[in-house]
């Protein structure tokens, strides 16, 4: 008997898990703990990266923004697509069928393999598309720099993100927060001496930063692909067996869960960097404001987004053994678990929102308006910090049941017709000024939050009838 058939007999003969809240609850927690913590690492790494770059000066920083974001809008691409893994790989578990979980990830990294090749060229010609958009000929230049370094970590990043799905798809997801936490000194040992050249190494700057991130990333899925070959219980799917055979009927399947998400991401990303070209033409003042805020709510972003994860798993183990009470009780668990939590956080933002904009701008005279605006911003967004966990939970637990496509529309209607026009509106047409920008941001994402659930709890009903 091979080893993915006492795999499968295991599972046949492994009881049913208990139908109480509490164990959902725990189980959720489980994962959601390790995965939230993964995507703060991930945050810790970007910051160290903003800090030594920023030694280098204003140019410098303002140039890698400008990188980050024409690598973030192509990366996004492919990072819709490896999501899909997860609800593949976590509905073949919840069916007890470990060569489905294998095909899952093998399509994957496939997926992830075909599709950075085609969005490489957009970091590779980044300065002619900045150019395009307006930039300054010097920042598109110094923001090119940083993208030739950054552009060959394309792949193994969405490499690891398509095996960070397998492992949360087979309730182990700490190889990836074990892996991410040891690439945060390893990549400041790295940023340091390429940016700056030190210990022996050539002064990079820019190109450094980027060459360094590159590097931990193959560092990151030579790491996960030994974990996911090696040990167990990951060793006994056999992951890399018959590598070579591209799966196309799941790679349809794959592409039509994943694309969806792709789009949905990039309709989300396109709204908060149009709030900031809004809030440019408000003043300098509220662009600075903006900034600091959503910095604020990215970071806080990461824990419901963890929950979210959780949630797409635990939904997908319930599909895949057609459990449908399973399925709405793993959805509303997270919602509801995500609510508390980040309400708590808001709580605390909203407390100490005063400390939190000094933090950044520091106590001078000068910076007394800007620190209100941003205090004034993140009480405002107080609703928006809640609206955007529960709707991050909720799309995390359609994709659980594959269902993308119907969010994608939720998104085009609350994001961009009600969101950004209710920004645009208050944000000209009244004297609200930046406030009334974040007042739209608030309300769209709030009216997709409730479509969101509306979504769910209807999807769950019809598998329970």
């Amino acid at each position: 008997m091979s080893s993915l058939d006492k795999i499968a007999s295991a599972s046949r003969a492994s009881p049913r898990a208990p139908h109480r809240l509490g164990h959902e609850l725990t189980e959720t927690l489980a994962l959601a703990v390790p995965m939230a913590l993964t995507q703060l690492s991930q945050i810790a790494m970007m910051a160290t990266d903003l800090a030594f770059i920023g030694r280098l000066g204003n140019e410098a920083v303002a140039a890698a923004a400008l990188a980050g974001t024409i690598y973030f809008v192509s990366f996004t691409i492919g990072m819709g697509l490896v999501s899909a893994v997860a609800p593949l790989a976590a509905q073949a578990f919840g069916a007890r069928d470990p060569r489905q979980v294998r095909r899952a990830l093998r399509t994957g990294l496939w997926a992830a393999l075909l599709i950075s090749l085609p969005i490489m060229p957009f970091s590779l010609y980044g300065e002619p598309i900045l150019l395009a958009l307006g930039q300054a000929p010097a920042a598109a230049r110094l923001a090119q720099h940083y993208l030739f370094g950054l552009v060959w970590g394309v792949m193994p990043a969405l490499w690891f993100m398509a095996i960070r799905g397998f492992m949360g798809a087979v309730n182990r997801p700490q190889p990836a927060l074990w892996i991410t936490l040891a690439a945060i000194p390893a990549n400041a040992l790295l940023v340091y001496p390429l940016i700056y050249g030190e210990w022996g190494f050539p002064r990079l700057e820019l190109f450094g930063a980027g060459l360094a991130t590159t590097t931990v990333n193959f560092g990151t899925v030579l790491a996960s692909l030994w974990f996911a070959t090696r040990r167990p219980p990951f060793r006994k799917y056999r992951v890399l067996g018959r590598i070579w055979r591209i799966d196309w009927r799941l790679m349809r399947q794959l592409v039509a869960i994943g694309a969806p998400i792709s789009l949905s991401f990039m309709m989300e990303y396109g709204m908060f960097s149009s709030a900031a070209l809004l809030m440019g033409l408000i003043s300098t003042t509220a662009l600075a404001a903006h900034q600091v805020a959503l910095q604020v709510v990215a970071t806080l972003f990461m824990v419901p987004y963890g929950i979210s994860m959780a949630a797409t798993v635990r939904v997908g183990h319930a599909i895949g053994r057609n459990d449908p009470g399973a399925v709405k009780r793993a959805g509303l668990v997270a919602i509801l678990l995500g609510i508390v939590l980040v309400a708590g956080f808001t709580l605390a933002v909203i407390a100490g929102r005063f400390a939190i904009a000094r933090l950044f701008f520091g106590v001078a005279e000068d910076a007394s308006t800007t620190v209100a605006l941003t205090a004034n911003l993140l009480l405002i967004g107080a609703t928006f910090f809640i609206a955007d966990g529960i709707q991050t939970i909720a799309a995390g637990s359609l994709r659980g049941m594959n269902d993308t496509r119907m969010p994608l529309l939720f998104a085009a209607i609350s994001y961009w017709l009600i969101g950004f026009t209710l920004a645009c509106l208050l944000g000209f047409q009244t004297e609200l000024g930046a406030i009334g920008v974040w007042i739209g941001l608030s309300v769209g994402t709030a009216i997709y939050a409730t479509l969101l659930i509306l979504r769910f709890r209807l999807l769950a009903s019809r598998l329970a009838s």
